[in-house]
């Protein structure tokens, strides 16, 4: 237990970023089309845009620290394996879900279009996380030295960061299959292509083997401030830069190695702040951690509230219609966020003091869902 106490700020900054997820979701699926010119909507679409940077970020940290614990059993493929391998497949399985053109398997076969078919292989933020960790995941069984991995791992944050310009208009379909030429990139329409996400993933991982090595010699917070420093240094660079960059009408900024930059430094400082508010208040649990802890079930559930078509065949966003001024946009805002609460507290409750029971529902439960998948007409 005091391991997981030790790390709270990890789930405070993943349940803030999941909120604002949320918030993100709501404003561009409601707001009406002549708010996104006022000055007010560009700040909180920079806001915004620090949502799937901090949740990437976060994985990668949260794993680094998870494959502490029980790497050799892993490597002999015991239970462990399984269970963090079930995991990521998991996050495959709920993405690709989420943009499914039809309920089943039969449906899709009969009646999707070619160009459903082609948006379902996009690549969104689950299965960049999924992938990125696959990565980190296997790469962590077979290279055997720590030394290695970690020189691994920051050579390859550096890398993608820095090639994710030169292959960001590469067509990989003409060399793979659409759905795997898909992660590349987003020439096909993919939202998250793991270059340049992946990198943040990365960094992630880079943080927090640096944060472990620092936590060991009793220097946690030396280091927590010093990220805190680099990460306003770098920020303020990368923004000076970008600023000269754009006056280039051919400047592209997801795949330019300061955009991660800018927003790494400030993940780094958001992270910082997280950390220095469990130390000062203590490591108490909240609606915030909580809904951490049930990131995926929440991540899930909002995005079916909006978008799922499951209102007379419509989605609530189509009935809303794009008609949401300040006042409607912040109060869906505080509904659905106030429901999303409402479920993390009372799952997270009944897997407390159900835990096998919680196991053997979540099992079930997924198992049924795939098996309607493929039976349903």
């Amino acid at each position: 237990m005091e391991t997981k106490k030790r790390f709270t700020f990890i789930d405070l900054l993943k349940g803030w970023a999941l909120l604002i997820m949320i918030e993100v979701h709501v404003v561009n699926a409601f707001i009406r089309p002549e708010l996104k010119d006022t000055d007010w909507f560009t700040i909180l679409n920079f806001i915004n845009g620090l949502v799937a940077p901090s949740f990437t970020f976060i994985s990668g940290f949260a794993f680094i620290i998870s494959a502490k614990s029980g790497l050799e059993e892993m490597r002999k493929f015991g239970r462990r394996f399984w269970k963090k391998l079930g995991r990521i497949l998991l996050l495959f399985l709920v993405g690709y879900s989420l943009h499914m053109p039809q309920y089943s398997f039969r449906n899709i076969i009969n009646y999707a279009t070619p160009q459903s078919i082609i948006e379902w292989y996009n690549v969104d933020i689950l299965q960049c996380i999924a992938a990125s960790l696959l990565i980190l995941f296997f790469s962590r069984l077979f290279i055997k030295s720590d030394k290695a991995y970690n020189y691994f791992i920051f050579a390859s944050t550096a890398i993608i960061a820095i090639v994710s310009p030169f292959i960001w208009h590469v067509d990989f379909a003409r060399f793979m299959p659409m759905p795997l030429a898909n992660y590349f990139n987003a020439v096909h329409g993919s939202f998250f292509p793991l270059f340049p996400w992946m990198a943040f993933l990365f960094a992630g991982a880079s943080a927090s083997i640096l944060y472990l090595k620092f936590r060991e010699k009793g220097k946690e917070k030396y280091f927590i401030n010093k990220s805190m420093i680099i990460g306003m240094v770098v920020f303020f660079i990368s923004l000076i830069v970008l600023y000269f960059l754009k006056a280039d009408p051919s400047f592209e900024v997801k795949p330019d190695p300061f955009f991660f930059l800018q927003r790494t430094g400030l993940v780094l400082v958001a992270l910082g702040l997280c950390w220095h508010y469990t130390s000062r208040f203590g490591e108490k649990t909240s609606f915030v951690t909580n809904i951490s802890r049930e990131s995926l079930l929440i991540y899930f559930l909002h995005l079916q509230v909006i978008y799922r078509k499951i209102w007379n065949g419509n989605s609530l966003e189509y009935f809303v219609n794009s008609r949401f001024g300040i006042p409607e946009l912040f109060f869906a805002t505080m509904i659905l966020v106030a429901c999303m609460i409402a479920v993390a507290e009372t799952w997270g409750s009944f897997k407390l003091r159900f835990p096998h029971l919680s196991v053997y529902a979540t099992r079930i439960t997924l198992a049924v869902t795939v098996i309607l998948f493929f039976y349903l007409t």
